[in-house]
């Protein structure tokens, strides 16, 4: 059966691109979560107003990202934890207390967003990337000092 994705499946494809999938596949998850619809004459024709209308949002949530990009390039958070003598800490910093610290600088971002692959549990100066958009990242100076 072809379908046309109303939203970004992995593995399957973007916004707007007609697939062939099983009858099944696409009776059962992707039309009944909204994810697809069936490619019929009728919604070929809706789809190239909708993509155009798309891309242009999307466009547009480029440049905010990009803009967002030079802003926290251009920032660098501190964080002041206590450490032994070795210049481990005693807890950590996580992704949670980057997007609090954002957000007290103005920053409104999803901690999901924050690609910390893992807690930083020692002193030093960190480049944590931050996606902001499929095609935008940006670097966050993290600096953690001992308190």
């Amino acid at each position: 059966m072809k379908v046309i994705l109303k939203d970004e499946v992995p593995s399957l494809g973007g916004v707007g691109d007609v697939v062939q999938v099983a009858d099944g596949y696409a009776r059962n998850y992707l039309v009944p979560k909204g994810l697809a619809v069936k490619a019929t004459r009728g919604n070929l024709k809706t789809l190239g107003a909708q993509r155009q209308a798309w891309l242009k949002k999307q466009q547009r949530i480029k440049e905010v990202a990009v803009s967002l990009k030079g802003k926290l390039e251009s920032l660098s958070l501190n964080f002041s934890r206590k450490a032994g003598e070795d210049e481990k800490l005693f807890g950590s910093v996580t992704s949670i207390d980057i997007e609090t610290a954002l957000k007290e600088k103005g920053f409104d971002l999803d901690r999901r967003k924050i690609n910390l692959t893992e807690p930083i549990k020692a002193l030093g100066v960190f480049t944590v990337p931050v996606k902001l958009h499929p095609e935008v990242s940006a670097d966050l100076k993290i600096w953690v000092v001992k308190e």
